[in-house]
């Protein structure tokens, strides 16, 4: 059965009266839906314990009216279009008037859930040229290479690896291959035991805000800034203090003047979000001396350090800092894919139990076949093996993108974040509000992706981020030609000015 069925011998009415007004306020309901197959009726005589007769008098009325309907040597379904279809909503909740829900008193979190999380949004369809900035290239994933792992590791798992994991920080062989590439590539320096692993950098920020910051309590962050990590502050009651960012990223020397000394402070170093900015060397050293002089943690969020496209890559704050103040936080959604939900955290120690505890009231634990078949992926090699082939391909589309951009709308774009990352943020100087610019992109079947979230206080207007690391170089060719036309722009004016940050 695909719901309760509640017959009673003492009930008015013989039992296949009560049946049939179980299984038509049912499907006028919703709880049977239309095409939906039903238990035969041997079953369904054996299931209730009714003698078949009783049964098949019920579905015979059913079919009658038009409820049900019987295919001969395939079974009996729930009818596409149903007799009852413009009824009224009294006879749809069986002749009961429909009472009006109780409204709900939330907690305050939900309140300020509610407040700061945007409602869901719908697939896009697939004529769309999607340049939403946070996806990796899906054609470019070894796929081949990643199901045979997973068959691997799912063929020839044994019991532990099928149990209830009895450590709090996650798959050991997962954290000693991040720990051994993040030393390699980012030149962290952790030991696997500092190395945590959450559901994705979501989890990783939301564990790290909870064990460090009550209610009214001030954190510090760029602005403008990830409005991810906006919206967990906002959401475990902090108050929130922007600093500002230039075209090297986090302006430490505002950090004194703050109105209120943070518990810590959340920075993207390596590609600042959403502006692109690095943050220099100078700058990173006198970041880390701040928070250890004023006993403040730093996040650090090194969420696409992987890309970088001109000029020497500069090293983790994690590894310049030698007295426990940074925290790094990393994931796999933009190397790999989002879906995989892996992202890991490196503690100082002095932070490693609490969050373990953190993690373990959060969720018991990961999925074990996933994080050992992950641990080959990167021990191996292959992650930086795709890194690099990714390099090239990423570079190519983002020089697609950025010449697109300056010979479709000339002076009236200014480029910026482009050597590193898998966006660019692009200031269009438009006679248009951002929403009209986002309709008519929509309109001509493109979506960009407004900055204005991740402004706090200064504006945004014009401000657009555009992704380009899961669009082919014809898509993206494409996809500006749509834009420009849609914005009525002029492909004479004069070429952009791009500003390398």
């Amino acid at each position: 059965m695909d719901f309760p069925i509640r017959l009673t011998e003492s009930q008015a009415g013989p039992l296949h009266v009560q049946l049939y007004n179980e299984y038509r306020t049912a499907i006028l309901t919703g709880r049977l839906a239309p095409g939906q197959r039903v238990p035969s009726t041997r079953h369904l005589a054996t299931q209730l314990a009714l003698s078949r007769t009783t049964v098949t008098r019920t579905y015979d009325d059913l079919i009658a009216e038009g409820y049900l309907e019987s295919s001969r040597g395939s079974g009996t379904f729930v009818c596409r279009e149903l007799p009852d279809e413009k009824t009224n909503a009294d006879k749809r909740h069986g002749g009961v008037p429909p009472q009006a829900a109780p409204v709900p008193r939330l907690s305050s979190y939900a309140a300020r859930l509610a407040e700061s999380i945007e409602p869901a949004t719908p697939p896009l369809p697939s004529r769309v040229i999607d340049f939403y900035s946070w996806r990796p290239g899906f054609d470019a994933l070894p796929m081949e290479l990643w199901a045979r792992l997973l068959a691997r590791h799912a063929r020839t798992a044994k019991v532990p690896a099928l149990d209830y994991d009895p450590g709090w920080l996650g798959c050991e062989s997962l954290r000693v291959a991040i720990a051994s590439y993040l030393g390699r590539s980012r030149a962290v320096q952790c030991t696997p035991d500092q190395i945590l692993i959450t559901a994705g950098s979501q989890q990783a920020f939301t564990l790290i805000v909870r064990i460090l910051i009550n209610a009214g309590e001030a954190a510090a962050m760029e602005e403008p800034g990830y409005f991810r990590i906006r919206q967990v502050l906002m959401t475990e009651g902090a108050r929130i203090l922007p600093v500002p960012v230039d075209d090297s990223g986090v302006r430490v020397d505002l950090l004194d003047a703050l109105p209120a000394k943070p518990k810590l402070i959340y920075v993207t170093p390596s590609h600042q979000y959403p502006t692109g900015a690095v943050l220099p060397l100078n700058r990173r050293l006198e970041l880390v001396s701040w928070a250890r002089e004023n006993e403040v943690f730093i996040i650090e969020d090194d969420y696409d350090s992987e890309y970088r496209y001109a000029g020497r890559p500069f090293p983790s704050l994690q590894g310049l800092d030698q007295h426990g103040t940074v925290i790094y936080t990393g994931t796999f959604s933009k190397v790999l894919f989002p879906a995989l939900r892996i992202g890991y955290v490196v503690a100082p120690p002095a932070l490693v139990p609490a969050l373990m505890r953190a993690k373990r009231m959060a969720d018991r634990q990961g999925p074990t076949v996933e994080h050992t078949a992950l641990a080959e992926f990167v021990s191996e090699g292959h992650l930086e093996r795709h890194l690099r082939r990714t390099r090239v391909l990423y570079d190519e589309r983002r020089r697609t993108l950025v010449e697109a951009l300056s010979r479709e709308f000339g002076c009236n774009v200014d480029i910026r974040g482009e050597n590193a990352g898998i966006h660019i943020l692009a200031h269009f100087n438009l006679p248009y509000s951002d929403d009209e610019i986002l309709e008519r992109a929509a309109a001509a079947g493109v979506t960009i992706a407004s900055a204005r979230a991740s402004y706090f206080s200064t504006s945004s207007k014009g401000k657009f981020m555009i992704g380009y690391a899961g669009l082919t170089p014809p898509l993206i060719e494409e996809g500006v030609r749509r834009l420009a036309s849609a914005l009525r722009v002029s492909s004479a004016e004069p070429k952009a000015r791009s500003a390398d940050v």
